[in-house]
């Protein structure tokens, strides 16, 4: 299960609905308590896919190891990675699935017309041959 902070879904959704068209993306930052994680802090990342930001996201690794030594300064864990799907539904993409890593969440927000519809979160196997949907716990306001 993974539990979001209002201060950290507040950071994700609006990163998401300010990068529309585009594919937002971030990193998750907090604790790990067994199967439960929790994040208090969103680092939203530049998406830096030289194509059509549309439809694809890439995060630079230098950005993502750039984000776990801010968690590791703090004493929290990366726990995972977010991006948006501008004008389509939350799903765990065959991309998202063969760029992905299997010791992180992956939330995607599901962003129609510039607001933020839906999420879901998944956890791909460590063959990143599927992705299972993970319980995913926001503030509903």
């Amino acid at each position: 299960m993974i539990k979001i902070s209002e201060p950290a879904w507040k950071a994700m959704v609006q990163h998401a609905e300010a990068k529309f068209p585009n594919e937002c993306c971030g990193a998750m930052i907090g604790a790990i308590d067994g199967d439960v994680k929790d994040v208090t802090l969103a680092q939203p990342l530049e998406n830096a896919y030289s194509g059509a930001q549309g439809a694809r996201y890439e995060l630079r690794p230098e950005d993502l190891l750039e984000a776990d030594k801010k968690a590791r300064a703090a004493g929290l864990d990366l726990i995972g990675i977010f991006h948006s799907h501008p004008d389509c539904d939350a799903y765990f993409s065959k991309t998202d699935l063969e760029n992905s890593c299997p010791w992180y969440s992956f939330v995607v927000l599901s962003v129609k017309g510039g607001k933020f519809d839906h999420a879901n979160s998944f956890l791909p196997n460590a063959e990143q041959t599927a992705a299972e949907k993970e319980e995913l716990i926001w503030p509903k306001s």
